[in-house]
């Protein structure tokens, strides 16, 4: 598939409706949607004419690169709990998909099972930071993530323009789980431990232009398929990122990115990099676990991970479409980590 300069700038124009706007690694003013003779009839029009080309440019170069390639979506934080950011999101992944990009998005949905759990009167507990899964506390979050998360997900994105179906990691056995053993002893009850994922079915539907989006509820193996796993939602995406053999994963978070001593943001890092940053005490805390799901990525064969703050609208398209052909990011809206 391949688009002419013009068609990709009205395109895009036209899939996300004045609702997103691009900024240019030489900090050109962004545009929003704007067709290209409401550009060129503002102010000067030798300086708004240079801005739309470079933003038309650089949108090329990045879809030169990644059209008919796979990217993998953790969605997930205050992404998922702002209707704001939330519509920008599906916007998006359609904007995406007409670009010729294929997109699977894996979700969570922590806030939304502990309000259920409060609800229903289930008590829950953490270990070890992730949450004990009871038989009773699986059920709930099959319920919430398959259900309402889900569904709600899948119909913004065709909302958009886009085309998507959900899924759990229950259906066709996609994501199939052991039960997860914990390092430190902990029984965490039925959270899964994924060792296989079903990429046919995930190919087949990228193959008709469809976007997969993915509750990380997993099955049982052979004797063990009636039985339901939760599964951590990061884990899951860069797994299936992994099987996929995606250019890219981008974890959605409510974080800047990877931060230094001094507090400041970390642009790019190979898998070397944060290993020296977690053994010197750079990177502490909740932050190890994330740049793990990353780095596991990268070395199953992911081209890029990136640590996204899914705080910022249209945070999705900034990252994919205006870093360029080298797809790198914009280098300002979280954290690159590479080989």
């Amino acid at each position: 598939m391949r688009l002419e300069l013009a068609a990709i700038a009205s395109l895009i124009a036209a899939s996300t409706a004045n609702a997103f706007a691009f900024t240019s690694r030489t900090q050109t003013t962004a545009f929003q949607s704007k067709s290209p003779s409401a550009l060129f009839a503002e102010g000067d029009d030798e300086l708004q004419t240079s801005e739309f080309s470079l933003n038309a440019l650089t949108i090329a170069g990045a879809v030169k690169s990644l059209v008919d390639q796979t990217i993998v979506v953790k969605y997930g934080g205050n992404a998922m709990t702002s209707d704001a950011l939330g519509e920008a999101f599906c916007q998006d992944v359609a904007a995406l998909q007409k670009l010729g990009v294929r997109v699977v998005v894996v979700h969570g949905g922590g806030p939304q099972i502990k309000s259920m759990l409060e609800k229903v009167g289930v008590e829950s507990r953490f270990e070890g930071g992730m949450r004990v899964s009871s038989k009773e506390v699986v059920e709930v979050a099959e319920m919430v993530l398959c259900g309402s998360v889900n569904k709600k997900i899948a119909s913004g994105i065709c909302s958009a323009g886009g085309k998507a179906i959900g899924l759990s990691g229950r259906d066709d056995s996609l994501l199939q789980c052991t039960k997860l053993e914990d390092k430190s002893g902990f029984d965490l009850g039925y959270v899964g431990k994924i060792e296989e994922v079903n990429t046919e079915l995930l190919d087949d539907l990228l193959d008709m232009g469809v976007t997969p989006v993915v509750s990380p509820i997993g099955t049982g193996i052979d004797d063990e398929k009636d039985i339901a796993y939760n599964c951590n939602a990061d884990v899951a995406a860069g797994r299936i990122a992994g099987e996929l053999r995606a250019a890219r994963v981008i974890f959605l978070t409510d974080i800047a990115g990877v931060l230094d001593k001094k507090m400041q943001l970390l642009k790019t890092l190979s898998v070397d990099d944060i290993k020296t940053l977690i053994e010197d005490e750079t990177i502490t805390g909740g932050m190890i676990p994330k740049v793990s799901y990353a780095t596991d990525a990268i070395q199953l064969g992911v081209g890029g991970a990136f640590i996204t703050d899914g705080r910022i609208p249209h945070a999705l398209l900034n990252e994919v479409l205006a870093g360029g052909e080298e797809s790198m990011g914009t280098g300002e809206g979280g954290t690159v980590v590479t080989l």
